[in-house]
C-alpha cells in the first residue's frame, strides 16, 4: 500500500537540560519514547534535530559581562571604541553591549538605518523619503535623528532601542555617542578602534575598515574566541550566536557539537538498527512578511550535522512534469510516468527545467528552519525535533 502521508515534523518533549548532562543519551531516549507513545518507530533516514540552546547548556558554555569586558579592553585598548551595526535585540545583544561598555571609556554606537541587518526596523523607507534622507550616504547624529523622526518603538517589542542601548552603555560608566550610518568607513571619523557587530557581512566590514585606516579592528566573532579566566568561549564564532542567560551572563553558541551529533547517530543505530541523520540547529532562515524580520541572527543555521545532510535537495517539480512532459496523460498512466521519471532522474539536476521552482537551499538550512518553526522559542518544551519522511518522494 502506498504511504498516504509525506513529511512529518514532531516536537519531542525532553527533561530540562543542565550542565554536565549526558545529552546524547537523553535525546535518544526521548526520541524513541516519543514515537513509541504514538505507536510509531524510528525509521531509516529519519532526522533528529537538537536546538543549540540545550547543547550549549549541557556544555556549560556561559560567560559573564566581566569576561566580555576584559577581552574587549585587551583587544581594543579600553579607550574610545566604535561599536557598529549591532542588531536590535534585548536577548541577543544587551548583555554583550554591557560588556563592551564596561571594557571602554567611551562607546561611539553606529546604528544602521532604517533597519538592522536582520530586519528589525527603526524607521520605514517612506519616513526617510519624506524627510529627504539618503540612507546610502547620510550620517545622522542622535540630535538630528530625533528632530526628524522623534521616538519610535519596535513594532513587536515596544522598545525604543536607541534609548535602551544608550542607557545600557551609560549604566556601565562609559560615555555614549550615537550616530546613524550604513557605510562602515564613517566610524573612522570618530575612532580607529572598532568592534563590528554585523553577523553575515562581518568579513567585508572588517576588510573595509582595515583598508581605510582602521587600527584595532575586531568583530564579535573575535571576542571570547578563547576562554577568559575560565569562561566559556567559541573558537569559531566568539560572541556571535550568543543569547542572554541572566542579567550578567550570556550563553554562547555551542562548541564542538560534531561529537554530539555523531554520538546520537551511533546510539540510534545500536538501539534500533536504523541509520538516521542528526543536526544541531539555531535560528531558522526565513523572513517575516509583516515585520520584515529575517530570522537568522545566528552565524549559521546549523553548527554541526552528520554527513547525509551535506548538499541541497535534488528534486523534480511534479507540477512541471504534469503540465509539460506528461500533459496528455491522466490517472494511473500519469502516476506511473511521473514515478518512472523520478526513479530515473540524474544525481545532479542543476539546469534541468524539470527542477525549476524547487528550493535551491542547503539541506541544513531547510531542515533547520522546519525544526525552528516546530520547536518554537517559548514554552513548548520540545527542544528536539524528529522529522520523518523528509527524504521520501512520490515513488515511495
Amino acid at each position: 500500500m502506498d504511504r498516504k502521508i509525506g513529511t512529518i515534523s514532531m516536537g519531542v518533549r525532553c527533561p530540562i537540560i543542565r550542565e554536565g548532562d549526558d545529552l546524547a543519551t537523553i535525546v535518544v531516549d526521548s526520541a524513541i519514547a516519543s514515537v513509541e507513545s504514538l505507536g510509531l518507530s524510528i525509521r531509516e533516514n529519519d532526522v533528529i534535530s537538537v536546538t543549540e540552546s540545550i547543547v550549549a547548556r549541557a556544555q556549560g558554555n556561559y560567560a559573564s559581562i566581566d569576561a566580555i569586558a576584559k577581552d574587549v579592553k585587551h583587544k581594543l585598548g579600553g579607550e574610545t571604541i566604535g561599536v557598529i551595526f549591532p542588531i536590535l535585540s534585548r536577548n541577543r545583544f544587551s548583555i554583550c553591549l554591557k560588556g563592551m561598555a564596561r571594557g571602554a571609556k567611551k562607546i561611539v554606537l553606529m546604528l544602521s538605518y532604517p533597519s538592522d541587518e536582520v530586519g528589525n526596523a527603526l524607521l520605514t523607507y517612506e519616513q526617510l523619503d519624506l524627510a529627504g534622507v539618503n540612507p546610502y550616504s547620510d550620517v545622522l547624529t542622535l540630535e538630528t535623528y530625533r528632530e526628524l523622526f522623534g521616538y519610535e518603538v519596535h513594532e513587536f517589542t515596544g522598545v525604543d532601542y536607541i534609548s535602551y542601548y544608550q542607557e545600557l552603555i551609560e549604566s556601565e560608566g562609559a560615555e555614549c555617542e550615537i550616530i546613524f550610518a550604513n557605510n562602515p568607513k564613517r566610524i573612522l571619523n570618530y575612532t580607529k578602534d572598532v568592534l563590528t557587530c554585523d553577523i553575515h557581512t562581518r568579513q567585508r566590514t572588517k576588510r573595509i575598515l582595515l583598508e581605510n585606516g582602521g587600527n584595532r579592528i575586531f568583530g564579535m566573532d573575535d571576542i571570547l574566541d578563547e576562554s577568559v579566566d575560565g569562561s566559556g568561549y567559541n573558537a569559531e564564532y566568539g560572541l556571535l550566536g550568543s543569547n542572554k542567560a541572566t542579567e550578567d551572563t550570556i550563553k554562547l553558541f555551542p562548541s564542538n557539537a560534531q561529537v554530539l551529533v555523531d554520538d546520537i547517530q551511533n546510539q540510534i543505530k545500536e538501539r534500533t538498527g536504523k541509520h538516521i541523520e542528526v543536526m544541531v540547529y539555531g535560528d531558522g532562515a526565513f523572513k517575516d512578511p509583516q515585520g520584515k524580520i529575517w530570522e537568522l541572527a545566528d552565524p549559521v543555521v546549523s553548527p554541526a550535522y552528520t554527513k547525509g545532510l551535506v548538499g541541497t535537495p535534488n528534486e523534480v517539480k511534479l507540477k512541471y512534469l504534469a503540465d509539460n512532459d506528461f500533459k496528455d496523460l491522466h490517472g494511473e498512466a500519469l502516476k506511473e510516468a511521473i514515478k518512472t521519471r523520478i526513479k530515473e532522474k540524474d544525481e545532479d539536476l542543476t539546469g534541468d527545467m524539470a527542477s525549476q521552482g524547487t528550493t535551491p537551499r542547503q539541506l541544513t538550512d531547510l531542515i533547520g528552519s522546519l525544526s525552528d518553526l516546530t520547536s518554537g522559542s517559548g514554552d513548548k518544551g520540545t527542544p528536539v525535533v524528529l522529522i520523518q519522511g523528509y527524504f521520501d518522494n512520490y515513488t515511495e
